[in-house]
């Protein structure tokens, strides 16, 4: 079984900064993975795309996060990183990793369990 396995949330004071890693895990020897990104949904709003990377590293970022977070990847870990730098307090939210995966003969839309980012004022 494929499964996103995220790591890195946590409490940080506006300004500061943290790094999401997402590792896709399990049967990863007959997979292959395409497009990966980072979502977050804030209580009481629907979930948005932060950040989205391409196998072969084109990146497109949401307009409120563009110049402060970068997302980058490592294709032979089949991880992604989000680096969150000069964070506000609405950037406060549960951070989803997203994967295209081809597995079992077919591509499927994979997504991790989600990791709190809380950024206080």
């Amino acid at each position: 079984q494929v499964q996103l396995v995220e790591s890195g949330g946590g409490l940080v004071q506006a300004g500061g900064s943290l790094r999401l890693s997402c590792a896709v895990s399990g049967i990863i020897l007959s997979i292959s993975i395409n497009d990966m990104g980072w979502y977050r949904q804030a209580p009481g709003k629907q979930r948005e795309l932060v950040a989205e990377i391409t196998s072969g590293g084109t990146t497109n970022y949401a307009d409120t996060v563009k110049g402060r977070f970068t997302i980058s990847r490592d294709n032979a870990k089949n991880t992604v990183y989000l680096q969150m730098n000069s964070l506000k307090p609405e950037d406060t939210a549960v951070y989803y990793c997203n994967a295209d995966i081809w597995w079992r003969g077919q591509w499927g839309d994979y997504w991790g369990q989600g990791t709190q980012v809380t950024v206080s004022s």
